[in-house]
């Protein structure tokens, strides 16, 4: 795998764990909810549905990372699927809850797949 397609790969898994800190820990801070649109009474309400999700990106990251680095062919189809994955999860997002979640999610994963693809 070309360093571009790696380096992407685990950009978006860094995003993804980022998003799993803002959703298991900073929920109800003003950031995370600045991030997500949330008030201060829905954040509190919602902290463990937050949490799942949270936890949902931590699995989406840990995904990317053993594609990372994992020898092929079971690296690339952890990367191939992982970040299919991160782009389905960020098109729903984008349908269900706000439109910039593609710009944020899906859009990258579909770069990094192109590269991840390109250099098999």
């Amino acid at each position: 795998m070309s360093i571009t397609a790696t380096v992407l790969v685990l950009l978006i898994a860094a995003l993804h764990v980022y998003i799993l800190v803002l959703e298991m820990f900073l929920w109800t801070t003003p950031r995370a909810r600045a991030s997500f649109g949330t008030t201060v009474e829905l954040a509190e309400r919602t902290k463990a549905l937050a949490a799942n999700q949270g936890l949902y990106n931590g699995f989406l990251a840990a995904g990317l990372v053993w594609g990372a680095v994992a020898a092929d062919p079971v690296g690339f189809q952890a990367r191939v699927f992982f970040l299919v994955c991160v782009a389905v999860a960020g098109v729903y997002g984008a349908v269900t809850a706000s439109r910039k979640i593609v710009f944020v999610q899906t859009v990258p994963a579909l770069v990094a797949l192109g590269f991840v693809v390109a250099a098999h």
